[in-house]
């Protein structure tokens, strides 16, 4: 088992031979979709969502409809490798997955709300979850979270409310690309202070593994 931090929300997930990509967008180098099985996207966002990274790899897509929508115009290419996945569903892009929600927190009352579907993953009886841009709690245990530390739709709290809710042993930071180095080392510092003791937090640098030992 081997989970990989990549450019801001983007992990990679590798088990029993099978490696599955999760939210390759602007912020995530190009290399990190090389030797998928299968690339999952979360939403439409560019930071999640980039097609350039889905013509790069033979890979088959698994995806919400809104996305499977912009594929079929921004990559035309891609779209016969797209799977349209529901909320409720489980399905296989290589490595067990369950979805999880339907929508974006809400980024401002005056804006539409978008689509949005977190994921777990087993690998091998160690679940993770991959939220997306939501802070919705799955109604199973969790290992590792995948918890964002800063969005415009969020403020720190709520992403250390969410970790608390969601009560993972590991806490592996993502949407991290839009503080300095000083914010992030503050939200950092809230994250481990706040987060229970049996929850440990982890902010890795691009291409570094979660170590769950």
């Amino acid at each position: 088992m081997r989970i990989t931090k990549f450019g801001h929300s983007c992990v990679r997930l590798e088990h029993d031979g099978k490696v599955v990509v999760v939210d390759p967008g602007m912020f995530t180098d190009p290399e990190a979709v090389d030797g998928a099985d299968g690339v999952v996207i979360t939403h439409e966002h560019p930071d999640h969502y980039l097609p350039d990274h889905l013509a790069r790899t033979d890979a088959p897509v698994f995806t919400i409809a809104a996305v499977a929508a912009k594929i079929r115009n921004d990559a035309p290419e891609v779209n016969e490798r797209v799977t349209v996945i529901s909320p409720g569903e489980s399905f296989d892009p290589g490595i067990p997955a369950a979805t999880v929600g339907e929508l974006h927190a809400v980024i401002h009352p005056d804006l539409p709300r978008f689509y949005n579907c977190g994921y777990l993953f087993d690998l091998g009886g160690t679940t993770v979850y991959h939220p997306g841009d939501a802070l919705t709690v799955p109604q199973q245990p969790v290992d590792v979270l995948c918890v964002p530390v800063c969005a415009p739709w969020m403020r720190a709290a709520e992403g250390i409310d969410f970790a608390r809710a969601v009560a993972a042993s590991h806490n592996l930071a993502i949407h991290d690309r839009i503080y300095s180095d000083a914010g992030l080392k503050i939200v950092d510092g809230h994250y481990g202070l706040l987060l229970p003791e049996t929850s440990t937090y982890h902010r890795l640098a691009d291409g570094t593994d979660l170590e769950l030992g």
